[in-house]
């Protein structure tokens, strides 16, 4: 079937998204073109400068309102300044405050190292996280990238460079997830979950 060019030129733009596939596009595209006309209008202010609207925190890298310097979490004085919990990416910050657990700073690395990738250190906000330790007063660290060979590799690095630093330095536990079953379980989430194990009180 060939479709009118506005309509074939929206489900390629939506084919182009991350997870999206021709299917997923063409029912974006056919549900936008049955819905008011507000509704594809707001999708089109939203999305019209908004890369304009958006940089990057000069402290930690989050996502921070174009001509500030601070992201909000950075500017908010309820936080803890001691305590910084590094990230590979933004919608890691995202996923750890909806937790509402953690009530410090972060720093987002922009990515895990990756040799075979060609990702070194210089390839990422690390040195910018060794400046913020020289000028606060942080006592913690706490590695939360993602559980794979990048993101332990990562984890590994920084470790071992913030050795002599008087600083402690935390890794996030893994292990089974709730409602999961051994049987299902991968033998190395199962090692992982029999050496963070804790004590029953």
């Amino acid at each position: 079937m060939i479709l009118p060019e506005p309509l074939q030129n929206l489900i390629n733009a939506f084919e182009r998204l991350p997870g999206i596939g021709p299917k997923s596009a063409s029912r974006l595209a056919f549900y936008l073109l049955r819905t008011p006309d507000t509704l594809g209008q707001d999708l089109s202010d939203a999305l019209d400068g908004f890369k304009d609207k958006l940089a990057f925190c000069q402290e930690c890298f989050n996502i921070a309102i174009a001509g500030r310097e601070r992201c909000e979490i950075c500017e908010d004085s309820r936080r803890d300044t001691s305590s910084i919990c590094v990230v590979e990416d933004v919608l890691d910050v995202l996923s750890l405050e909806r937790t509402g657990g953690f009530k410090g700073r972060y720093h987002v690395l922009h990515g895990a190292l990756s040799p075979i990738g060609g990702i070194g250190p210089d390839d990422l906000r690390i040195h910018p996280l060794f400046e913020r330790l020289k000028r606060g007063d942080i006592r913690e660290i706490i590695l939360a990238t993602n559980p794979s060979m990048e993101g332990d590799a990562t984890a590994l690095y920084l470790s071992q460079r913030l050795v002599g630093e008087n600083l402690r330095i935390t890794r996030l536990a893994r292990g089974l997830p709730v409602g999961g079953d051994l049987e299902y379980a991968d033998q190395n989430t199962l090692l992982r979950a029999l050496s963070g194990r804790q004590d029953m009180d």
